[in-house]
């Protein structure tokens, strides 16, 4: 194990540990991802006794800041492109309002018993006499070999304990497409009303986590399956279920909005795209409807999404920033260019498309290809060949016009001075016919054609002109 404890930091705690005659331990994510073969800036080191004191002795041997946080027990300090964080054995009780432990100093099979996972259970020793040496008391390397998330002491008692570890299970089942032991699914199913003692913002970081793992269905599977995601996003949860009339049914949306998550992943790992996806059908139960001779119809499902984009934000604790903006319009957008690809396309069409999406229009065409989900070939080629057509509409429109980002060319203020007017309705009469003759293609993209537009549309409502236009 010697060789896996190549940062420099290892050598200066084993003497010091030496040297104080303390029992110090690399423990918990930096040992799993040794193991996992994944890169880790971020290292554990638990010592039997007084952490803190420990990384005071060990900031000043190096000569770098320490920073020392009472309340938590814990002292971390940066050396060499690593954070290093020291804490004191522990072990741990809990009650049952709170997530947050008793904590009383322990050995180090306390402090292993206390981990969530037995695969972040693993410790490394450091001290010299048994420097390298892997402690593993809970088979967390037969776990990792097995790719089973396992808690290390009774699944009940570790969630009903800390709630919010049934979220991490979740989580780390994910990011490292792992599957999550029988006994601990059947804990997380009688436990998951103890989520609710769990703040939202601590719930809502593991769910951006899932969903920035590279195929999030399998948390938001397991988060479903288990009657979390009920508690916790239940507009997603109510997206699942066919209905059928006449023995006609619609897709099941859940199962397609999860498609259209792993499908959105292949091409970006921005989390506020990846939203979009989770939200661009989550107005579908609500706009649902059957229609005799037709068949199952959500129509304005995506205003009526876009409009639920900031209460879901809101009650999610996510930002209310132009992060909720982008998602609320590419849910809003989002049925606009696979319209397009169902008719000729016109001009008109891909400069309303082009004004409306702006710098958000190639995250827009991302998302519509994602909507793709249908298994028949013959559809997914057309699809895509119709896509094509689309962009390279709006790149030669865009190339032309310049519509992404429009002002218009000329403004409220000119208007005002061209027919010496104060801000008023005649004003926005003649900014939005600039506008709607710009997007028609009645009249170019230029100050000189929309200058005489202008003119000639205030003088129809009886303005004259006052000012030099030159």
């Amino acid at each position: 194990m010697e060789n896996h404890l190549q940062h420099p930091i290892f050598p200066v705690v084993s003497k010091l540990a030496a040297e104080l005659n303390v029992q110090a331990f690399a423990i918990g994510g930096f040992v799993r991802d040794i193991f996992l073969k994944r890169p880790s800036k971020d290292i554990d080191i638990v010592v039997v006794g007084n952490g803190i004191a420990f990384a005071e002795a060990v900031a000043k041997k190096l000569q770098v800041k320490v920073s020392v946080f009472k309340n938590f027990g814990t002292a971390m300090l940066r050396y060499r492109d690593a954070e290093i964080e020291f804490v004191g054995a522990r072990k741990e009780s809990y009650r049952s309002d709170s997530r947050k432990p008793i904590v009383e100093n322990g050995t180090l099979e306390d402090d292993q018993k206390r981990r969530d996972f037995t695969i972040n259970a693993l410790a490394i020793a450091l001290h010299p006499d048994q420097y390298g040496q892997l402690i593993d008391p809970f088979d967390g390397m037969a776990d990792m070999d097995h790719k089973l998330i396992r808690t290390p002491l009774n699944p009940e008692e570790t969630f009903s304990d800390d709630p919010l570890r049934m979220m991490r299970a979740i989580r780390f089942a994910t990011q490292l497409n792992f599957v999550i032991d029988d006994t601990a699914i059947q804990a997380i199913k009688l436990n998951k009303e103890r989520i609710r003692i769990v703040s939202m913002e601590r719930i809502a970081d593991e769910l951006n986590k899932i969903i920035l793992a590279p195929l999030p269905s399998i948390g938001f599977k397991y988060l479903f399956d288990t009657g979390m995601l009920q508690l916790i996003f239940p507009q997603m949860a109510a997206l699942y279920g066919v209905d059928y009339v006449n023995g006609r049914g619609h897709k099941d949306n859940f199962y397609h909005t999860l498609q259209v998550l792993d499908n959105i992943t292949t091409t970006t790992g921005d989390l506020w795209l990846r939203w979009a996806a989770i939200l661009h059908d989550i107005a579908k139960p609500a706009t649902k409807r059957y229609e005799p001779g037709h068949g199952w119809t959500f129509h304005g499902h995506e205003d009526r999404g876009a409009r639920m984009v900031p209460k879901i934000f809101a009650q999610l604790k996510l930002p209310l920033n132009e992060h909720m903006k982008f998602v609320q319009k590419l849910v809003q957008l989002h049925m606009r260019p696979i319209v397009l690809t169902q008719e000729i396309v016109t001009d008109s069409a891909v400069r309303r498309l082009l004004f409306e999406a702006g710098d958000d229009i190639e995250s827009l065409m991302l998302l519509c290809k994602a909507d793709i989900t249908t298994k028949n070939e013959y559809k997914i080629k057309k699809y895509r060949q119709n896509f094509e057509l689309v962009q390279q509409k709006l790149k030669d429109v865009e190339e032309r016009d310049r519509i992404r980002n429009w002002q218009p060319p000329v403004t409220g203020t000119d208007i005002m001075r061209i027919f010496g007017l104060k801000e008023g309705r005649e004003v926005g009469i003649i900014k939005n016919q600039i506008r709607e003759a710009i997007l028609e293609g009645e009249i170019p993209n230029t100050y000189e054609a929309a200058l005489q537009y202008t003119i000639a549309k205030g003088e129809e409502i009886g303005l004259k002109v006052v000012a030099n236009t030159n």
